[in-house]
């Protein structure tokens, strides 16, 4: 049986505030078990905690209830250095933005995370260099940050990423500012080392084609996983309680087990409301399918005949990903 890479038990977090509204609940007793070299996508709506959760998996936030389990040990039990050490050794992040050391160029930004461990400064820019090369990123390894354009930026933060040979990489909108093409290079990456070098992923995304690379996604509404997709879809993962919450809008959040019996989310009818009981009945909208490259282009009908082309030839346009479902 595989081995849990990272878990968490009735994960609350609660950010307090004095506006009149009162404190946000962003995360609701959220559990989750990720196995050794899985890939997962967590996949929601705006303001819905998807990057709060990111924060408090990865040690960067302390969360307000629950515990938080990292290669087996308790990071909420751990002092600031050993927190520090865990996360050296065992997971790397990328963020949307980057997030690089404006002054270092590419180079020294990339080999930064080894220095940090000791490794002597020739050995990590040695390393640095090969994995910039990886990621055809050697032409611009002296460039500072100012210098390099969006994709390039994140094709530096990639490879700082990597750089220490993480088993878990936490990944928020990793392709959010890149463009179509360069979006799949670095999917293609994250593939090869989630494949043959059995790198796990969790990954915070909008993107259907992102979230498609994983092996389950789990959706996160208001705190709450409200649904699972994908391989090994176990409902106790989702929660543990069966809170049936109706807020002042009559909005109703049903408990993710009975949410997944009844199909996902979706459009339902209500019925026999005067016998005291409620009947939903409806189709529920349909999981997560395959994403592959449309075979027409969508603004001027070129039909690509099986090419792996990228850009139309007739009118230049990005050619993009469609689901199709199984």
């Amino acid at each position: 049986m595989q081995e849990s890479i990272l878990k968490s038990d009735g994960l609350y977090h609660v950010y307090e505030s004095k506006a009149e509204d009162g404190n946000v609940v962003a995360l609701r007793g959220l559990h989750v078990d990720m196995k050794e070299g899985e890939a997962v996508a967590v996949v929601g709506p705006s303001g819905s905690g998807k990057s709060t959760l990111m924060k408090c998996l990865g040690g960067l936030m302390k969360p307000s209830a629950g515990s938080v389990t990292l290669a087996g040990k308790n990071m909420t039990r751990l002092t600031g250095q050993e927190l520090v050490q865990l996360r050296q050794k065992t997971v790397s992040f990328i963020f949307q933005e980057g997030n690089l050391l404006p002054d270092l160029n590419a180079r020294d930004n990339v080999a930064q995370p080894l220095r940090h461990q000791g490794v002597s400064s020739r050995k990590a820019l040695k390393l640095a260099d090969a994995m910039l090369e990886r990621l055809g990123m050697a032409h611009r390894i002296n460039a500072l940050p100012a210098m390099l354009s969006g994709g390039e930026q994140q094709r530096v933060a990639i490879a700082r990423a990597l750089i220490t040979q993480p088993r878990l990489i936490l990944a928020d909108e990793p392709t959010g500012a890149l463009d179509p093409v360069t979006s799949r290079e670095v999917l293609a990456l994250f593939k090869d080392l989630h494949r043959n070098d059995g790198v796990s992923f969790l990954i915070v995304t909008h993107s259907k084609e992102v979230a498609a690379f994983a092996n389950r996604s789990l959706e996160l509404r208001d705190g709450r996983f409200v649904a699972e997709h994908g391989a090994e879809v176990d409902v106790e993962d989702l929660s543990k309680d069966r809170e049936l919450i109706i807020d002042e809008t009559g909005t109703v959040t049903l408990p993710p087990d009975l949410l997944v019996r009844i199909g996902g989310a979706g459009r339902y009818t209500v019925g026999n409301v005067a016998s005291g009981y409620l009947s939903l009945q409806g189709e529920a909208v349909e999981g997560m399918g395959q994403m592959e490259l449309a075979t027409t282009c969508p603004a001027c009908k070129h039909d690509y005949a099986g090419s792996d082309e990228q850009e139309c030839p007739s009118c230049g346009s990005s050619r993009p990903m469609v689901e199709v479902k199984a």
